[in-house]
């Protein structure tokens, strides 16, 4: 290959790059993920850190979201883990209902656009992965304004395509072992 035809290639890659670096998106545990129609709407920076590995650290500029991808009949999304019980990793007690959920229910929180304000609370949705499908019921919001501080257990502000699911939901989809923790799955409303 010769010069020119080298530099022509690594220019299309840059401008390929400065392309996709104008949609939404957000770092986590070092994964970028994109989440088509929705831009970042500011940015959170905590004044202090904590010693967990999930948690924010001081300086880092973490985005926040109003909005999350437009919710079809097949919704990309991650699936995370979250523990809704007492002193989980959850904070607070579910926004919908002011309770904590045991690792045996088949709960959810949706990101803040998902969550709509609560319009999803109480109702189920249907989460598909590896080949099965399960229900689960909305009672919390993932946040994607907010984080960084007690009630947000001192984690970054939620991506804006995450369904944060029980252990139950994982389990009854089959997913176990090195896979748990985030997952692409696909959701809807049941």
């Amino acid at each position: 290959m010769s010069t020119t035809s080298s530099l022509l290639a690594l220019a299309s890659v840059g401008v390929l790059l400065a392309a996709l670096a104008g949609r939404c998106s957000c770092e986590d545990h070092g994964r970028r993920e994109l989440a088509d129609g929705c831009q970042p709407s500011g940015t959170l920076r905590p004044t202090t850190s904590h010693s967990c590995d999930e948690c924010c650290k001081v300086g880092q500029a973490y985005p926040t979201y109003k909005c999350s991808p437009p919710a079809t009949a097949s919704t990309n999304a991650i699936m995370t883990l979250n523990d809704f019980e007492e002193g989980g990793d959850g904070g607070d007690p579910s926004e919908c209902d002011g309770k904590f959920h045991k690792d045996s229910e088949r709960v959810v929180a949706l990101s803040t656009g998902w969550y709509a304000g609560g319009k999803r609370c109480g109702k189920n949705i249907r989460i598909n992965a590896k080949g099965k499908s399960v229900l689960a019921k909305v009672v919390d919001e993932c946040d994607s304004l907010h984080g960084c501080d007690k009630p947000h257990a001192y984690q970054p502000p939620c991506r804006p395509n995450i369904v944060d699911a029980s252990q139950a939901v994982w389990n009854a989809l089959g997913i176990t072992g090195d896979d748990v923790g985030e997952y692409p799955i696909t959701w809807s409303d049941a």
